[in-house]
C-alpha cells in the first residue's frame, strides 16, 4: 500500500472534522502511510502518530505515492511549491468554488480511493513556466497558472516589451500582461479574454491586460520558445506575480520565461473529460432565458 501526503491551506472546525474522517478511511486499508503538512497538525487535534513534512526535501523522504490537496486549485498552485520536480502525482479535492485543477469533490472521493490506488484513473502532466532574472531574485521562480506582470503604485499604464526567440514581438500598453500555461488559460487569463487551451497541449498564450490598444489581442505560442520582457513605467516599479506569489520587482529587471524541465502530475478522474468540465463549470450550452 502506498505512502501517502495530505496538504491542505485550509482552517476551521469544518476541515479538520472533514480530513479526520478521510484519514479514518484511509486507515482501513492495510500498510497505509499517512504524512501530514505540519500547518495540518498544528491547527487540529489530530494524535501525533502520523508523520510530518514541511518542505521538499521532507517530503522526498517520505517517499510519497500520492499527494492529496485540499481546497481549490490556489491549493495545488501552493502545492507545487512543495512538490517541485518530485513528479508526485497530485489528487485535488475540491472543498472550493470553481476548481479546474482539483477535479474531485470531497463527497466523490471516499469512492475513488481504491481507484487511485489500482491506477484507475488519468494522470494529467501538466506544464510550468520557469522565470529568470538576472540575479535570480525569485525564490521559487515556477508557476503552473501564469506569470502576470502589473503595474505597481501608479495608475498610470506600463509599457511591457516582448521578443520570442530574440525576435521582437510587441510592446504592450496597459495595465500589464499574462503569460498562461494551458492550465492558467481557464484562470486569469480568461477574464481578461485570453483563449482557452486544452490542458495537455504545449502552448503558452500571451493575454494583454486592459490594453490601451484597442486592437491587441493574446497570442498564442509554442512552449519551445524563449520569452524575454522588458517593463518600463512612470515609476521604476512592477509586480510579478507567480500563480499566487508576489514580488515587487524594479523597472531593470528583465524576464526570461521558458517551460520548465519538468512537470505536474495531476490525476483525474478516468470518466471525466475536459470539455464536460468546461460545460459544469462554465454552463456552456445551459439556456438561462427561461
Amino acid at each position: 500500500m502506498p505512502n501517502i501526503a495530505i496538504y491542505s491551506q485550509k482552517n476551521g472546525d469544518e476541515i479538520q472534522a472533514y480530513l479526520h474522517q478521510f484519514i479514518l478511511e484511509l486507515e482501513k486499508r492495510e500498510n497505509v502511510q499517512i504524512f501530514l503538512h505540519e500547518k495540518i497538525l498544528e491547527n487540529s487535534n489530530l494524535s501525533g502518530k502520523y508523520q510530518i513534512f514541511s518542505d521538499k526535501n521532507s517530503l522526498e523522504k517520505c517517499e510519497i505515492d500520492y499527494f492529496f490537496s485540499f481546497g481549490g486549485d490556489g491549493t495545488i498552485l501552493s502545492a507545487l511549491t512543495l512538490i517541485q520536480d518530485l513528479e508526485i502525482p497530485v489528487v485535488g479535492v475540491n472543498m472550493g468554488r470553481l476548481g479546474f485543477l482539483a477535479n474531485f469533490s470531497k463527497e466523490e472521493i471516499f469512492d475513488n480511493i481504491d481507484k487511485i490506488f489500482a491506477g484507475e484513473t488519468h494522470i494529467s502532466q501538466r506544464s510550468v513556466i520557469e522565470v529568470k532574472t538576472a540575479e535570480n531574485r525569485i525564490d521559487f521562480p515556477y508557476a503552473l497558472n501564469d506569470v502576470v506582470i502589473t503595474r505597481q503604485e501608479t495608475t498610470s499604464m506600463i509599457t511591457v516589451e516582448a521578443e520570442i526567440n530574440g525576435k521582437f514581438l510587441s510592446m504592450f500598453w496597459g495595465d500589464g500582461l499574462i503569460v498562461a500555461t494551458p492550465s492558467g488559460s481557464t484562470a486569469y487569463s480568461l477574464s481578461c479574454g485570453g483563449p482557452i487551451i486544452e490542458p495537455e497541449n504545449d502552448n503558452f498564450s500571451l493575454t494583454p491586460i486592459a490594453p490601451h490598444n484597442l486592437n491587441m489581442r493574446p497570442i498564442i505560442l509554442k512552449d519551445n520558445v524563449e520569452i524575454k520582457l522588458k517593463v518600463s513605467s512612470r515609476l521604476p516599479l512592477y509586480s510579478l506575480g507567480l500563480d499566487s506569489r508576489l514580488y515587487h520587482m524594479n523597472e531593470e529587471d528583465e524576464l526570461i520565461l521558458k517551460k520548465a524541465d519538468f512537470s505536474l502530475n495531476l490525476i483525474f478522474p478516468k470518466n471525466v473529460s475536459f470539455y464536460e468540465t468546461l460545460r459544469q463549470k462554465l454552463l456552456w450550452g445551459n439556456d438561462k432565458r427561461n
